[in-house]
């Protein structure tokens, strides 16, 4: 089912967790938060919206993981009613897609229902104060030509970066829903 993110209080800190890789290796967020700000995309491995944005994804979070704004995505899908986006498949994913940051597991989907994610990707830019500063789409090409992609994402962050503040105009994600429990 598609979804359009609701739009997002800004200025909320980010919720702390502890979750898994697929390799057991445990992540919080004390640990992720990057100098001058965190991106976390909830994602998973069989939506088709994730499938068509995965590279510039990646290729946007590199540039970002270089200003110091670390990057971790989160797959909250129910992987036992969507086994394509099970623990194995995601270290796949991950893998093949050529991830630089940690792709975890919400296993209990705590985490997305703390933040208020509904879709994948959805995504979340925080300062390096850890306030929320963008909850917004990738680009402005979604499922369309990225040839000339606006590149919302990376621009927000950027500039969350340099003034502690996201954009005024955001767009919301549009995606599959997450499969919950």
């Amino acid at each position: 089912m598609l979804l359009d993110t609701p739009k997002a209080e800004m200025g909320w800190n980010a919720k702390p967790f502890t979750l898994l890789d697929p390799d057991g290796n445990s992540y919080n967020l004390s640990d992720l938060q990057g100098e001058n700000g965190l991106l976390i995309a909830f994602i998973c491995n069989h939506c088709p919206y994730v499938k068509r944005i995965i590279n510039r994804f990646v290729h946007d979070a590199k540039l970002l993981q270089a200003e110091g704004i670390n990057v971790v995505a989160i797959s909250s899908n129910d992987y036992r009613y969507v086994p394509e986006d099970s623990p194995d498949n995601m270290r796949a994913f991950a893998k093949t897609n050529g991830f630089t940051f940690p792709y975890l597991v919400d296993e209990e989907q705590a985490i997305a229902k703390s933040y208020g994610a509904v879709c994948t990707p959805d995504f979340y830019g925080f300062n390096k104060a850890g306030a929320l500063q963008y909850r917004g789409r990738l680009d402005d090409a979604v499922m369309g030509d990225a040839t000339n992609r606006k590149t919302e994402l990376l621009d927000a962050l950027l500039q969350i970066a340099k003034t502690g503040h996201g954009p005024a105009s955001q767009h919301p994600s549009i995606g599959c829903s997450i499969k919950w429990k």
